[in-house]
């Protein structure tokens, strides 16, 4: 169920706390339609040098954006939020994940975005369409890379269980 809440960026707030409180808000927004229901909300940034980058606005956006990660590491960043409003529980957290992309020329940028729909992603890629091409490594979850740590979020749903 899509959310309606409006995204937040503010500069004194770390990157785990900027996506902890966007995924706080998605997720009360929906949850208020379903007061009964565990709704989970989930909110994934790219961080380059503590500068956000978010959705491309068109795709020469997309490439400057591939042209400054390349050869770089930068930090994947995903804030996720637990909640059940009516018993008034939530969990809320955030991991991050370093991905190393290989240094490659235009061609490759041009050929990565004619692949992939690059517009509707956070850094102008999506690891699991065509990653290889661009990514060298990571170092922590690629699920969290996707979008949905769920590693983290295995451990937070037992937990949930258990309480």
């Amino acid at each position: 169920m899509p959310s309606a809440a409006t995204e937040v960026m503010h500069e004194h707030l770390s990157p785990l706390e900027i996506c902890q409180l966007n995924a706080h808000r998605k997720t009360r927004a929906v949850a208020k339609k379903i007061p009964d229901d565990l709704v989970l909300g989930a909110d994934t940034l790219v961080f380059l040098d503590g500068e956000i980058l978010g959705k491309p606005r068109d795709l020469a956006d997309a490439r400057g954006m591939l042209q400054r990660l390349q050869g770089r590491t930068h930090q994947v960043v995903t804030g996720v939020c637990l909640m059940h409003l009516r018993t008034h529980r939530e969990r809320i957290f955030a991991v991050s994940t370093d991905v190393l992309f290989r240094s490659f020329n235009d061609a490759t940028i041009t050929d990565y975005l004619a692949a992939v729909h690059t517009l509707d992603k956070a850094g102008a890629y999506a690891i699991q369409e065509h990653g290889e091409w661009i990514v060298s490594e990571i170092s922590g979850s690629f699920s969290n890379v996707v979008g949905l740590p769920l590693e983290r979020l295995a451990t937070e749903l037992q937990l949930w269980a258990a309480s």
